[in-house]
């Protein structure tokens, strides 16, 4: 085990705002031993990751995350990132949509606990990178920069509400669209129309919060239509920055109990992803083999 530098694309000029990361490398611990261990391709496209039953999550933090994905935006570099839970880990074992989508994206974030934990088990310097915390740090980032984001999502009202309440919290952020697609099948004349949407607004980023899987199989579908953009998919975000979902406390977010909080706000729809996803989860861990140390 030793420590690397991971490859920083794009610059940051420090004239558009002070509150932007400075360019250079963030070092990260990556165990190369790891026999799960995915390196870096050599274009760059990928993050170092760890393959957790089959899904590969990027080792990163969310300092790092930050710093790599506004480079990208600068760089106007065509990327999908995936938020990743246990939920999202278990749906991609029967879904080959999904796979594939995790296959072609730049960065998969550590969003549950319980992959960030098994990350550091395995001897990598992970850091929990959750959708919602993301999604702020990225607006409290990207003020007056010129960096324009694009809301892809939610109900109706949802996406307008999040735009309003980082405007008043980040004043100098640009939302420059948004949209609500419908909640079901999309044809494909609406489809290409939203698609048009977007590309005529010109974002660098692209948040989409439709669910997963779908707001995942819908970036890979599109990515190749929306080029120069990051494409990030933050699901319940939406929901989060609204308003109209209550984040659980930050003592229950640092003690790694943000699940039991969804799971007591909405039970009816969760409880099958917490009381039968989570234990099935941790069960194929324990038959997957130990990792090696250097």
């Amino acid at each position: 085990m030793r420590e690397i530098v991971p490859e920083f694309d794009g610059s940051l000029p420090m004239r558009d705002a002070a509150s932007v990361p400075a360019p250079g490398p963030y070092a990260l611990r990556i165990n190369r031993n790891d026999p799960h261990f995915v390196p870096a391709d050599g274009a760059g496209h990928r993050l170092p990751a760890t393959r957790i039953l089959g899904v590969p999550v990027s080792v990163i933090d969310m300092p790092f995350a930050v710093r790599t994905l506004i480079g990208w935006a600068r760089g106007r570099r065509t990327s999908m990132v995936c938020v990743r839970d246990v939920h999202g880990i278990m749906c991609a074992q029967d879904q080959p949509d999904l796979r594939a989508a995790h296959e072609r994206a730049s960065m998969i974030t550590p969003d549950g606990a319980p992959l960030t934990i098994v990350s550091r088990f395995r001897a990598h310097g992970t850091g929990r990178v959750p959708g919602p915390s993301l999604m702020e740090e990225m607006f409290a980032a990207t003020q007056n920069t010129g960096i324009r984001h694009y809301l892809y999502g939610g109900k109706e009202g949802v996406a307008e509400q999040v735009a309003a309440n980082f405007a008043r919290k980040y004043p100098g952020t640009q939302v420059c669209g948004l949209a609500c697609p419908p909640f079901g099948a999309v044809s494909p004349e609406r489809d290409a129309e939203l698609t048009d949407a977007i590309r005529a607004a010109e974002p660098h980023i692209v948040w989409v919060g439709i669910s997963t899987p779908k707001q995942d199989i819908w970036m890979n579908d599109h990515l190749d239509r929306l080029p120069g953009m990051v494409l990030i998919g933050v699901g319940a975000a939406f929901d989060f920055h609204s308003g109209a979902v209550k984040r659980a406390p930050k003592i229950m977010q640092v003690l790694a109990l943000e699940w039991l909080h969804r799971l007591a706000s909405e039970p009816r729809r969760l409880w099958r992803r917490y009381l039968v996803m989570a234990p099935v989860f941790l069960w194929k861990m324990a038959r997957q083999p130990a990792p090696r140390r250097s």
